[in-house]
């Protein structure tokens, strides 16, 4: 662009260079006439660039609203048309926080690989933690895809919150998904607002109804509620949901515990492939992501690229470990960092349970008949069951009952009854044994009450808490019967301190049974729970005592259930209990022959491997439990049965066995003994070296003229709520930092986004309570779990995604008018115009990122921010109101942005470097993807267009910020003498004209 050009020839170029419609957040617009302010914009299919807007002008101010280009005229308002005004507020003020609000919602670069908010939120420092995010960032992947594999414990939601942080000041999380098991939507949910500020609007199978009962009919649920968090059962229903998902896009989804996922053509697995092309980020967590299989593993690994594996047969850890990070507790990193901060396991206690008699009974029945010792064959005809009816017993005489019902039924209506006849007569005595048990005939129960009440202390007059595992449902409802009287229960507190919890309850039942139980002030004392509380439940908050009634026969779930209390955050030493009965009939299979020796090998391998999920590398629970059967079946013993799955060098699968111990070994770890955490980027992950390297050179990740956000906030308020105390009730507590106001309208309707059972139950339409101390935030949520009547702390932590920091930041980018940019005075030698220049690419993200300081002349600073503080710009400069007549500094605009457009252009290919180096390499990979259909070619060619759909494009946009003036009190420095320690006026570049030829100079100066 030349000086020459005109308006509307500079909006002609715009227009031509915006064909993928690149509307900035900051930016403002002109739509049906009304200004508004760009917060998001993104591309869709049919409607051109979907804008999503905050109204600016007076009709329409604060009002927000979503504009697509396609179907309104959209004007990108010319930046030669900027006015130039006068701010009269103190201090320039007004201007000050015009320019740090513009700082604020201008997304971060993509080449920007540096995290920028890791240290404001309600975590503790540790690097360990931040390195999924840097990995998503660190452009050894195309987009930010991976698998996030820590073992259970170490914290993978924080890990999820911190890096969809990121991708959010990034301007590529405005749009989210996060699917989830339904017990664990609520905590999940929580995570993320109380640690991050990150709502999340519960769409569970309630949520959606309400939605679709309050909206017009056939009109997609997900688009009313920008970030949601939905379960996958509730959703893996695609029958129902999958056209409304498949007319989304997404910034970023995210799929928890997604070794569900892996099964190929199960409704997960299709919920999966829907979602996995339509959405930019996409992260997945699990604990136990493998199954065994490569080809399985290859297409969950193909959920994040594609093209990432060329044979699904044959491929190393090596060739993916960009794409996924696995730590355990003993590995270094974790290790050193958790220090102090997660208390060490104490051993798995066996407590041996001598059967009773009526038990010896059934014992003596099972070693006979069903699973005679002598080598006789077994009444069954099925070779499985009978080891089902030895685990229904080991877990209590109710399953048994139920088991033998069940197979009954199922015998009684075979068509020839006579081929089943032995069985039947024998599930015929079974069913008399076991009819008349009770408790009194229960060695477990027994010794169940005795631990509870003697040895950790669960009575009426007790806090102690302690989970119970159970595999079979029947168990569970049994003791919840008889347990609460067996521990000194009466009356209603015989009703509350036992809770059940089991796969047959809906998602609102099972998420209030957690919350129930992780509340201090509860009466909840014992939570009675199936396998379904095995995966990514915490039940650490109030206890550290878990009972397994009965032992599942897999190493991978026996983890799974231990993790649930020994996990990040746990104050005191997790202890654990198994109760094993045991027999003296000649030959009989009592928990001593399977439960007790996986107990002890679980943590053997807990306790050198960090992790039991490798040792008999089936890494599925079903599938160790199905192989150990069979071993039992042939003879051998559990230690025989475990050792005997790791193949030999000879055998056929043991390059496979490599990969997986490879995967399943410290892949992603810190070098042990690395002596700066701060480097963890460095050495750890690919890509990482450019990221590195950015660290070091210096400058800062996010360019900030206030010193922090609460004197931003401060400052804001003042600006934009002189009268705050009267008009919005506020108190400020300036000892504690706590800040108490009435939300005005237009916050309360950004608030709808929040959780609806946090908006109810603290009343936030009425009143807020936020922070900037830590430690009381902290101590806000601490005190939150210890209350009876609400797990929502009532004081939120500010961190830059609060929505109250968001909507002051839009408050003040309105206080402007439409295209207006203020006159500054400050210590300059000429006038200095503050420019934005943005790159983008054609998905309309930042590539590039410029704040500049340019003078008619052409001299340019980059560094708008220390430019800034070198010409005095900050709350200690005096506002002398002196006001220039702005005509001849708008004349010079158009000098000034081609100045400005000139600099860009010089440097926009060195500027591009780290974007197009993964690119390039990115593209010769896919190059190399063999793709034999059509289907596939197709693929990827889809996968070229978006490689190249992330470089940048066009010319940039500009935008006027603001104008440096001399101070004209000033004499020249040949007219007077300068005090040692005042600094002389700024100059960029050469120096300027002499003072009295300046241009500048000619126009008048009014006070």
């Amino acid at each position: 662009m030349t000086a020459v050009q005109t308006s509307a020839e500079f909006s002609g170029a715009t227009a031509g260079r915006t064909v993928q419609d690149q509307y900035p957040a900051g930016a403002q617009v002109l739509v049906r006439d009304e200004e508004w302010l760009v917060k998001s914009s993104a591309p869709t299919t049919d409607d051109g660039t979907r804008l999503e807007v905050v109204g600016v002008s007076e009709f329409v101010r604060d009002q927000e609203a979503v504009f697509f280009s396609g179907l309104d005229r959209i004007e990108l308002l010319d930046p030669r048309d900027t006015q130039l005004v006068r701010d009269d507020s103190p201090n320039y003020r007004r201007s000050r926080l015009f320019l740090e609000a513009v700082l604020r919602r201008t997304a971060l670069p993509q080449s920007e690989r540096r995290l920028a908010l890791a240290d404001s939120f309600l975590l503790d420092s540790l690097p360990y933690q931040r390195r999924p995010a840097e990995l998503a960032l660190s452009g050894a992947n195309l987009r930010p895809r991976l698998l996030i594999a820590d073992v259970v414990g170490l914290g993978k939601t924080l890990e999820i919150g911190l890096t969809l942080a990121e991708l959010i000041r990034r301007g590529r999380g405005e749009r989210i998904l996060v699917v989830t098991p339904q017990h664990v939507l609520e905590q999940f949910q929580q995570e993320l607002w109380t640690r991050f500020s990150i709502p999340l609007v519960r769409l569970d199978s309630v949520g959606i109804e309400r939605i679709q009962r309050e909206i017009p009919a056939g009109r997609n649920p997900f688009t009313s509620f920008k970030r949601v968090i939905v379960s996958i059962d509730t959703l893996k229903n695609t029958d129902q949901y999958r056209h409304h998902l498949e007319q989304i896009r997404w910034d970023a989804v995210v799929i928890d515990e997604s070794h569900n996922l892996i099964n190929r053509g199960s409704l997960r697995n299709q919920l999966a492939q829907i979602l996995a092309p339509r959405t930019d980020a996409l992260i997945l967590a699990s604990a136990t992501p493998h199954n065994g299989d490569a080809r399985s593993f290859a297409e969950l690994i193909g959920l994040l690229d594609p093209a990432a594996i060329r044979d699904p047969e044959n491929y190393r850890a090596g060739d993916i470990r960009h794409l996924f990070i696995r730590r355990t507790k003993i590995s270094p990193e974790v290790r050193e960092q958790m220090k102090g901060q997660w208390a060490d396991r104490g051993p798995s206690r066996s407590v041996h349970c001598p059967a009773t008699p009526a038990e010896e009974k059934i014992f003596e029945e099972l070693a006979s008949v069903w699973l005679p010792h002598d080598g006789s064959p077994s009444v069954s005809s099925v070779p499985l069951f009978p080891y089902t009816l030895l685990k229904s017993f080991l877990s209590s005489h109710a399953a048994l009952k139920a088991t033998v019902s069940a197979r009954i039924k199922t015998l009684e209506k075979k068509d020839d009854p006579r081929s089943t006849a032995a069985e039947l007569a024998a599930l015929g005595r079974l069913s008399e044994l076991a009819a008349d048990l009770t408790e009194a005939d229960s060695a477990k129960f027994s010794a169940l009450v005795h631990q509870l009440k003697e040895e950790i202390g669960v009575g009426p007059t007790s806090d102690a808490r302690v989970v119970v595992f159970s595999e079979r449902v029947q168990t569970l409802q049994w003791l919840a019967g008889v347990l609460p009287a067996a521990l000194g229960f009466k009356g209603r507190a015989a009703r509350d301190c036992v809770r059940v919890m089991h796969g047959g309850l809906s998602d609102e039942q099972q998420m209030a049974r957690v919350e129930e139980f992780g509340l201090a002030d509860t009466p909840v004392r014992v939570l009675l729970t199936g396998d379904v509380a095995s995966e990514g439940v915490n039940l650490h908050r109030q206890c550290h005592q878990l009972v397994h009634y009965d032992v599942p026969w897999s190493l991978i779930r026996i983890e799974q259930r231990n993790g649930r209390i020994d996990r990040y955050g746990q104050a005191r030493p997790p202890q654990f209990r198994a109760l094993i009965l045991t027999s003296e009939v000649e030959g009989a299979k009592d928990d001593t022959v399977v439960a007790e020796r996986l107990l002890g090998r679980e943590d053997e391998a807990h306790r050198s491997l960090g992790t039991a999920e490798a040792v008999t590398g089936l890494y599925r629970a079903e599938a160790e439990e199905k192989s150990l059967i069979q071993d039992l079946l042939r003879g051998k013993s559990v230690d025989e049965s475990l050792d005997s799955r790791r193949p030999g060098p000879g055998d056929e699968d043991a390059g496979m066995d490599d990969f997986l111990a490879d995967f399943f070994g410290p892949v992603g770890e810190e070098p042990a003994g690395q002596a700066d955490p701060e480097d963890s980027a460095r050495t750890a992950t690919p890509g990482a070296a450019s990221a590195a390297s950015a660290r070091d050179a210096g400058s800062p990740v996010l360019p900030r003229l206030f010193d922090s956000t609460a004197h931003f906030l401060d400052e804001a308020l003042g600006e934009v709520y002189p009268d705050a105390h009267d008009r919005l009730e506020l108190d400020r507590d300036p000892q504690s930092g706590l800040l108490s106001f009435q939300p005005p309208a237009d916050l309360v309707h950004r608030l709808k986004a929040l959780p609806m059972d946090y908006l109810r139950e603290q009343r936030l339409r009425e009143r807020l309570l936020v922070t900037f101390n830590r430690r009381l935030a902290e101590h806000s949520l601490q005190r939150a779990r210890e209350s009876s009547t609400s797990s929502w702390p009532e004081i939120s932590l500010l961190t830059d995604l609060h929505p109250v920091v968001e909507w002051l930041t839009d408050k003040v980018l309105v206080r402007l008018g439409r295209q207006e940019a203020p006159m500054i005075t400050a210590n300059v030698a000429e006038p200095i115009y503050l420019v934005q220049g943005v790159y983008s690419n054609k998905l309309g993200k930042p590539t590039v990122v410029k704040w500049m300081g340019v003078t008619r002349r052409g001299a340019v600073d980059d560094d708008m921010v220390s430019l800034l503080r070198r010409c005095g710009v900050g709350p200690s400069m005096a506002n002398k109101r002196h006001y220039r007549e702005p005509r001849p500094l708008r004349e010079a605009l158009p000098d000034v942005l081609s100045a400005a457009e000139a600099f860009l252009d010089e440097r926009r290919d060195a500027w591009d470097e780290p974007l197009r180096e993964p690119i390039a390499e990115y593209k010769r990979r896919l190059a190399t993807w063999h793709q034999p259909t059509l289907t596939g070619e197709r693929a990827k060619e889809r996968l070229a267009d978006l490689a190249d759909s992330l470089l940048t494009t066009g010319r940039p946009m500009l935008r006027v910020l603001a104008v440096l003036l001399p101070d004209p009190d000033r004499k020249p420095d040949s007219a007077r003498k300068r005090d040692a320690d005042e600094p002389p006026p700024v100059v960029l570049g050469p120096p300027p004209l002499s003072v009295p030829a300046a241009w500048w100079l000619s126009a008048p100066v009014t006070r």
